[in-house]
């Protein structure tokens, strides 16, 4: 009897699984650039107006990664069961060649000794490539055929990166990234960009709270972006979070984590006072220059490293 519940069950999922692979999710597209392999279909998909992307590379023979800033679109395909890995590695190599792109990285078990889904997904390259959402699908962590290729291209003045990595579990998977790089606008954030980013990544950076160099004492010209803040909080009444305070690593390591504590702790006491927020509703924290968004080698990654994060409990 066992065996034949199981056998009803093996085949209610390979009903299952074929359903799933007969229409694209809804409010998902191909990025206008790149067609999808022939045959594919979209089971997931993200779009991000700007964040942080980690793109892999080849030190010393040893893989590392850099940061590249953006209009971040992922979308995930399932190919059909005959295809292979390396056909749509190979179909996607020849697209991007055809189209002008400049193939940045090609790797696969010949030439790479890790597990590259362990890497990107739960491992230290990870970074915010990692597919958290509860819909997003996970690539087989053991050891089995798989494909990564990088390019990028030059259009109107703007570098766009094209990320295509191909597994096989029962079918074959793409997660096709494309990163239209881009600096990070001076617009402020709204409601709405809070309630994506704090539901998306647990955190969101505000960059319009400003200091005088050394100081904790909030400026005027940061009202604008503190109603918005109060406003967030207000409709989440429920829920709690903390204030974070970052610096630049500019100037004595402990005086910045004494900065970036004391700035956090003026940005709760400005919306306690000002705007009658639940004082436990917020806890002040401070980073300092540990976790940097960039490389604090320019003014402007300065500049994006000086922040307050709200980051949910």
């Amino acid at each position: 009897m066992k065996r034949i519940i199981l056998a009803a069950l093996a085949v209610l999922l390979a009903i299952n699984l074929q359903a799933q692979h007969n229409k694209d999710v809804s409010g998902s597209k191909d990025f206008p650039l790149v067609s999808r392999f022939d045959g594919s279909i979209i089971q997931w998909y993200q779009h991000k107006n700007f964040d942080r992307y980690f793109l892999l590379s080849l030190k010393d023979n040893k893989l590392d990664r850099y940061e590249i800033d953006g209009e971040i679109t992922r979308i995930q395909y399932a190919s059909q069961k005959d295809r292979t890995v390396f056909e749509i590695f190979k179909s996607y190599e020849s697209a991007l060649k055809n189209h002008g792109f400049k193939i940045l990285l090609e790797l696969d078990k010949t030439n790479c000794g890790v597990n590259l889904s362990e890497q990107l997904y739960i491992g230290e390259f990870n970074g915010l490539n990692a597919l958290n959402d509860k819909k997003s699908l996970k690539p087989d962590y053991r050891e089995g055929e798989f494909a990564y290729l990088a390019a990028k291209k030059k259009i109107d003045g703007k570098d766009i990166y094209i990320v295509a990595y191909i597994t096989n579990n029962d079918y074959p998977l793409i997660t096709f990234d494309a990163i239209e790089v881009k600096p990070l606008e001076n617009a402020l954030v709204s409601v709405n960009d809070l309630e994506t980013n704090i539901n998306d990544d647990g955190r969101m950076s505000i960059h319009h709270i400003f200091f005088d160099t050394g100081k904790s004492i909030i400026k005027p010209e940061s009202k604008e972006v503190l109603n918005i803040i109060a406003e967030y909080l207000k409709t989440h009444l429920d829920n709690k979070y903390f204030i974070v305070g970052h610096t630049d690593n500019v100037g004595d390591f402990n005086a910045n984590m004494v900065l970036s504590l004391a700035r956090a702790k003026a940005v709760v006491g400005y919306l306690v006072a000002n705007y009658g927020i639940n004082s436990e509703q917020l806890k002040a924290c401070g980073d300092g220059p540990t976790a940097p968004l960039t490389s604090n080698a320019t003014d402007k990654g300065r500049e994006k490293n000086r922040r307050v994060e709200i980051v949910a409990q």
